[in-house]
């Protein structure tokens, strides 16, 4: 007899090893999870479906502000004139607050720049027509730039072309691989998956989001809908298809339903119409159906989205690795410890948010610290006071979701009924049970696996050995 043949039970021994840990979550529990969940995607599922608008509704460009179509084109030539032969006059400039003469003096008396400008793109591909740059203009033009221009059919045909700003794809592309490239090598294929999710909000956003609204639907249940259906995708596909990823979504729906409500009963009270801005004031304009105030709603839910999946993912895990680093933790002692974790999260993303509109809205600011304002009528200004709302509603929603979701995830690891299998025994020598018999057997003589000569499982005879897995 051959070593092989004489130890038969070498494989079976090799095959025990092989499992991985037990799953942290029964499968009774990950029932409960679905008949909450299931609905709830089916009910966005529905709302995508009803609300779907089919692409943008046909429009007309009336050639006014950022209403006019554009093109890419070239500059083929850039020769120096002078500025009187061309009309062309320098801006003023302000005097300083110090008294000291206006800058920019040294550009006086250059030459102005005529640039050629061919269109690329369009029905007029190949008219060219000329820019006058003046020597104190922030941006200047080179031979072969790349440039984009606006097109107003209206206008006499010598002006209606005119460069609205500089092609900077290739920049932008570049940065974008770079971005893809430092979270695929980090992040390998948890990297590539958050990419994937991230093309795909940029779908629901462009392709569901923004059309439906300029259709005239609510922007507050397109902004729910579209934002949940952003928030699935994107927690599933990144963080996979789990109880503790569940649990995670669950977190974020409570706090986007703060938000909304927070934010309607804010919006109403401080009576924001939510037209601040030029461009507001156009789309307005070009499509009255759309509601504004609700627009400034949808913005705050959208915007804190992103900033949600981080806490509540962050929070749902770390209470899941607390259960497994001690098994006996009941759910008070787990969320006070995932707690103290969430405190510093809060601290930081509170911060972060703040930070980030005050940059946002910094040219605004300065403006304000100009005028001599006092703090109070800055405050008060509808302007500022939309962004305060904006800050302040998401910023409250964030806070939330912490301890909501560290007290459900805490809740779910507690409650848990681990479904643990009865001991399986393993005899080797003249016969072999298999797992799937030791359970048939154990569950014959109450618990107890039988051996299969009728002995009990603690009497060794002959070669036979056990051994629990």
């Amino acid at each position: 007899m051959s070593p092989h043949e004489s130890h038969p039970h070498s494989a079976s021994h090799s095959h025990a090893h092989g499992h991985g840990p037990a799953a942290p979550v029964s499968r009774h529990l990950r029932k409960v999870i679905a008949a909450v969940l299931i609905p709830f995607a089916a009910a966005v599922a529905v709302g995508l479906v009803v609300l779907w608008p089919g692409g943008a509704p046909p429009h007309k460009p009336s050639g006014v502000g950022f209403d006019q179509p554009t093109e890419t084109a070239r500059v083929v030539k850039v020769a120096e004139v002078n500025c009187a032969d061309v009309h062309a006059e320098q801006q003023p400039q302000p005097p300083s607050p110090t008294g000291q003469p206006p800058t920019g003096g040294a550009d006086k008396g250059k030459p102005c720049q005529q640039a050629t400008i061919e269109v690329t793109t369009g029905e007029n591909k190949g008219r060219t027509f000329q820019t006058v740059v003046t020597p104190d203009a922030l941006r200047q033009y080179t031979t072969g730039q790349e440039v984009v221009v606006s097109y107003s059919p209206k206008a006499p045909k010598d002006l209606q072309y005119s460069i609205s700003d500089v092609d900077r794809s290739f920049p932008m592309w570049l940065l974008a691989a770079i971005f893809a490239f430092a979270v695929v090598i980090v992040g390998r294929l948890r990297g590539l998956l958050a990419l994937v999710a991230l093309a795909a909000s940029f779908v629901v956003l462009t392709l569901f989001i923004l059309p439906a609204i300029l259709q005239g639907s609510n922007p507050l249940v397109v902004a729910v809908v579209g934002g949940s259906a952003i928030m699935l995708i994107a927690l599933y596909l990144c963080h996979g298809l789990t109880a503790r990823t569940s649990v995670a979504v669950l977190g974020t729906l409570a706090s986007l339903l703060l938000i909304a409500l927070l934010g309607s009963v804010f919006i109403g009270w401080a009576l924001l119409t939510g037209n601040t801005d030029d461009t507001t004031g156009l789309v307005h304009g070009l499509y009255p159906d759309i509601e504004i105030r609700g627009l400034l709603l949808a913005g705050i839910i959208i915007g804190s989205l992103g900033v949600l999946d981080d806490v509540t993912v962050t929070q749902t895990a770390a209470v899941w690795e607390l259960k497994e680093a001690d098994p006996s933790a009941g759910w008070r002692k787990l969320y006070g410890a995932a707690m103290r974790i969430g405190r510093d999260h809060i601290a930081s993303v509170v911060n972060t948010l703040v930070l980030a509109y005050a940059g946002a809205a910094l040219p605004l600011l300065l403006l304000f610290s100009i005028a001599q304002s006092s703090v109070g009528t800055v405050a008060s200004s509808e302007v500022v006071a939309e962004e305060i709302v904006r800050t302040l509603v998401g910023s409250i929603g964030l806070v939330a979701a912490v301890p909501l979701t560290t007290l459900l995830a805490a809740l779910v690891v507690s409650a848990d009924r681990k479904e643990r299998s009865a001991p399986t025994w393993e005899v080797t020598g003249a016969g072999q049970v298999t797992g799937a018999e030791a359970g048939a057997d154990a569950g014959a003589t109450g618990g107890v696996p039988a051996s299969p000569t009728g002995g009990r499982p603690g009497r060794r005879g002959g070669r036979g050995k056990r051994r629990k897995q």
